[in-house]
């Protein structure tokens, strides 16, 4: 079947790692991180959609991880996961995928498939990874090594839809590269399509994100002026979505967060103004509608207290759910970070309530053990998350004001946003 080295062992690279070693594949993980490898290595998870067990059965399927790049030299596959962050300026932070590729390149054998899976710009494959694997390993793509590109697919905390019935597309430098990739993961997913190159394959994610991106921002603006119109736009959504064609529902919310829709549409941007010289205005827009939100939410929270004659400062509110999609740990880029952060800064108290979130790294905010007595006593409960675990219903009737950024509550005390 093969051997597999998945570097980057994260919310994408171990999902891969453990679905190919249930297709029995010999598999090794590779990170920089001793924690996450003794952690996975004595059976532990650090990641929501796998638990403990999972990953015992992993190590019991011959899974093992590791810090020593040297166990590339024996794979017949290597496949990297690492993050794509944003630098300080906004642009891409690809630092990870240089350094995995200086890792793993000294140590590649002959013959054997790389393939990117992080998010990332078109021509990064060809033009930053191919580059420094060639050097490195001393080998050339499309003679003696594969290089190709597949961009992950994971959601996070998603029940229907994992790897393996997910179509897998790929992309490769050359069409040998693309067969042989094809070939990998048709062991691993229901189907694989294959891209005209790298960077169609690359420019897919892009356009996947952007374009939840930009809906997203669309229905954000357009809950902002309905609110001012008087106007109810969740039951705007419901009709509309009756439509059986040509329509798509997207809702709005306090901004947008997690490892995609903030950061992947800014990679290409990022890259159109570098090699064309002009701006990616829906891009531009949506990102500044989307991170706009969190003040638009502190705004109708200060006017819901103005109107029972209290001041902002010294008033309580609790936040519901603070991580960025329901159900999961997660709280990369959570727009409940900079709501908080507003809030405190007008002088609120701040606390909040989430059964997936022990500590939250905002300086200042106290956590409320039950959703429900917190919000009888806070001035403003503020549903942000909709997790399985919080009664709304119960908090609805207990609150003495609640703005629902969800709408999914009613009653005579609720705001919707």
């Amino acid at each position: 079947m093969g051997s597999v080295v998945v570097v980057g062992l994260g919310y994408v690279g171990v999902p891969l790692a453990q679905l190919a070693v249930a297709r029995g594949l010999a598999v090794t993980g590779l990170d920089t991180s001793e924690r996450i490898v003794t952690s996975l290595n004595s059976g532990t998870s650090h990641i929501d959609d796998l638990s403990d067990a999972d990953i015992a059965e992993m190590v019991a399927g011959g899974f093992r991880a590791s810090t020593d790049p040297a166990v590339v030299a024996t794979a017949d596959t290597v496949v990297i996961c690492v993050p794509t962050p944003l630098d300080p300026t906004g642009g891409p932070d690809l630092s990870m995928v240089r350094s995995a590729a200086r890792s793993i390149g000294p140590h590649l054998a002959s013959g054997a498939l790389v393939v990117l899976e992080s998010t990332t710009y078109p021509g990064t494959t060809d033009e930053v990874l191919r580059p420094i694997l060639e050097e490195l390993s001393g080998r050339t793509v499309g003679t003696d090594l594969a290089l190709a590109f597949s961009p992950e697919r994971v959601d996070p905390g998603n029940p229907k839809f994992g790897i393996a019935n997910t179509p897998k597309v790929v992309g490769g430098i050359t069409a040998e590269c693309a067969r042989r990739a094809e070939k990998f993961y048709a062991q691993l997913t229901d189907q694989v399509v294959v891209a005209k190159g790298t960077r169609e394959a690359e420019m897919s994610k892009l356009l996947e994100n952007t374009y939840r991106q930009v809906n997203i921002a669309l229905v954000n603006e357009m809950v902002r002026f309905s609110h001012e119109l008087s106007i109810d736009f969740w039951d705007v959504i419901r009709l509309a979505q009756t439509k059986p064609f040509g329509f798509q529902a997207f809702y709005p919310g306090p901004g947008v967060g997690g490892h995609c829709i903030p950061i992947d549409p800014n990679y290409l941007s990022h890259r159109v103004e570098e090699k064309l010289g002009y701006p990616f205005r829906f891009v531009e827009l949506a990102q500044e509608i989307n991170s706009g939100m969190p003040r638009y939410v502190a705004q109708r929270i200060q006017t819901l207290l103005n109107d029972r004659a209290l001041p902002v400062n010294g008033s309580s509110i609790l936040l519901l759910g603070v991580t960025y999609k329901p159900d999961i740990s997660d709280q990369r880029e959570s727009p409940a970070i900079p709501l908080a952060q507003v809030l405190l800064g007008m002088g609120a108290r701040v606390s909040y309530a989430d059964p997936h979130v022990s500590d939250w790294a905002v300086e200042g905010t106290v956590r409320a053990e039950d959703p429900v007595s917190a919000a009888a006593e806070a001035d403003v409960t503020v549903l942000l998350q909709q997790h399985r675990a919080f009664d709304v219903a119960a908090v609805t009737r207990a609150a003495r004001c609640l703005f629902d950024l969800r709408g999914v509550a009613t009653g005579p005390r609720v705001e919707r946003l």
